[in-house]
């Protein structure tokens, strides 16, 4: 055997042990939100990695969202949000500053059950450092969690489900660029003119010192509370540990925005690249129904006990003198009416009925799980906003012209019924989300290939904190570079001092010598007399 071929055998050896070792990585996907949707995308994350050969646990507070996979899954009870508050998040029409603290509070209390839960704990017991490789936290208001990291002592991957809010931004040390970049509370959408600058300008500073601030708050004592500062660093360093974070984005849905290169966009994740076969049922409706279906849905977290009587009774009215067979996700409580044209189920398999080529319509709440598998599909929208980013998300469709938005608090049968026979009977609605879908699809990696990709990455250069912002360890003045223009500014002082100074002497020692010159000249002239 020559001693070059030799060498390209061991190398090939070290390399495919180096990457066996990636392969059979302990991965931990801990998933508290309560939302259904949110779990979607999350899951959606690790069954792509436990489907490329990794150990994948997950925890989480709601049912697998994916029963057939590969991981591992521990369901905690005893988490989720108050029936009373999703009501009054959707039915109460004072703005989101207002009711912002109350829901705060709660997505933070449902956060610390999460942990608290005996079975968790129990887990922690069970599994110290060294248990797992890497950790992937769902993110909803809960950095506070970032601390698992530190008690297994491995690098750490953040889950967003949707569009960055200002804290993922920054726990990136992502910019802001608020002149340009709308945030996603402020309902904008590019290019902005100089009075929605303006709004998002203020927006922007009310999300940062107001918004994220309260969060912080509750989130600091949290962390205080289930990782003490006599095992545990502070959590202002802990924020620092995040290798990277996944977001439910892609940058063709706009805002365009400069990102740091831990910043890593996987929009549909959660999408089948190959729909599942429908219930014999429901696909029997959509195969028969040549002339289209209009599928309806709020979401995962509204039930229909959560609307009021009259904003019920409006859809029902207006959805059933629809021409159309109608797929309407409703809950178990009583129903709005009856109707030939509506099918009610308490549960559709979403993506899988979207992708079918006779979805003529989608009347949904806007959530980014939602928006983006119509986007997918190329299924034209009818929006009803209720909360959080939907306003924002049905906001963009609208603005790109894939659809329209109707204001739930305000909703009457003419509104909603302009907006749906608008979406059904322009085409271009349908033609312009068409073509987003081919553009949203062109991409190098599937989204699932990314995950994959970027994990394995993380993993083989131990957190990559080589991609990490130097942002990060900087505070608001230095990011503001408010102590350079402070030390610039004492020095431009200093010389303007020292060249008034040297003024006034020059002037003193002037006006000194022509004092002399003058009494000398009073004195010859004296002399002279």
């Amino acid at each position: 055997m020559t001693p070059s071929l030799l060498y390209w055998l061991l190398l090939l050896g070290l390399t495919a042990n180096h990457f066996n070792a990636v392969t059979a990585a302990r991965i931990l996907g801990f998933f508290p939100s309560p939302s259904k949707s949110h779990l979607i995308v999350h899951a959606a994350i690790a069954d792509a990695l436990a489907n490329a050969g990794h150990d994948v646990t997950v925890i989480a507070s709601t049912k697998n969202a994916y029963p057939n996979a590969k991981y591992k899954y521990i369901q905690i009870n005893g988490t989720g949000f108050g029936s009373a508050m999703l009501t009054g998040m959707i039915n109460d029409s004072a703005p989101l500053y207002r009711k912002f603290d109350g829901m705060v509070r709660a997505i933070s209390k449902s956060a610390n059950e999460s942990i608290t839960n005996p079975r968790v704990q129990r887990f922690l017991e069970e599994h110290r450092a060294g248990a797992f490789d890497l950790l992937i936290l769902g993110y909803f208001m809960n950095e506070f969690h970032l601390g698992l990291a530190m008690h297994f002592q491995c690098p750490i991957i953040v889950s967003f489900s949707a569009q960055p809010m200002i804290a993922i931004h920054q726990l990136l040390g992502n910019p802001s660029e608020a002149a340009y970049v709308p945030t996603l509370l402020s309902n904008l959408v590019q290019r902005m003119d100089f009075f929605a600058r303006m709004k998002n300008y203020v927006v922007t500073l009310f999300e940062e010192f107001g918004v994220v601030r309260l969060m912080r708050q509750q989130q600091q004592k949290l962390y205080d509370y289930n990782f003490p500062p006599d095992r545990y660093p502070p959590l202002d360093e802990v924020r620092k540990n995040v290798s990277l974070v996944f977001v439910n984005h892609h940058f063709s849905q706009g805002p365009i925005r400069p990102n740091v290169p831990n910043l890593i966009e996987i929009g549909g994740i959660q999408i089948k690249e190959k729909p599942d076969p429908l219930p014999a049922d429901i696909g029997k409706v959509l195969d028969e129904a040549k002339e289209g279906v209009i599928y309806f849905s709020l979401g995962t977290n509204i039930q229909s006990t959560h609307l009021t009587e009259e904003k019920a009774k409006i859809m029902f009215n207006v959805i059933s003198k629809l021409p159309y067979k109608v797929l309407w996700k409703w809950g178990d409580s009583d129903r709005p009416g009856q109707s030939n044209n509506i099918i009610y189920k308490d549960w559709l398999p979403q993506d899988d009925i979207l992708a079918h080529p006779n979805i003529k319509l989608f009347i949904t709440h806007g959530g980014m799980g939602s928006v983006v598998e119509a986007q997918y599909h190329g299924v034209p929208m009818v929006g009803i906003p209720l909360f959080g980013d939907q306003p924002s998300n049905m906001a963009n469709v609208e603005r790109s012209g894939y659809g329209l938005s109707v204001d739930y608090i305000t909703l009457s049968e003419e509104s909603l019924n302009k907006a749906i026979q608008e979406v059904l009977h322009n085409p271009k609605y349908t033609k312009t989300v068409r073509d987003f879908s081919r553009l949203y699809r062109d991409r190098p990696m599937s989204p699932r290939e990314t995950v994959v990709y970027w994990v394995e990455y993380v993993l083989r250069h131990n957190g990559a904190k080589h991609m990490q912002s130097p942002a990060v360890h900087m505070n608001r003045w230095q990011l503001m570079s408010l102590d350079v223009i402070g030390f610039l500014l004492a020095i431009f002082g200093c010389v303007v001092a020292v060249f008034v100074k040297i003024c006034m002497l020059l002037c003193c020692r002037r006006k000194t010598k022509t004092a002399k010159v003058t009494k000398v000249k009073v004195k010859k002239a004296k002399k002279n007399e």
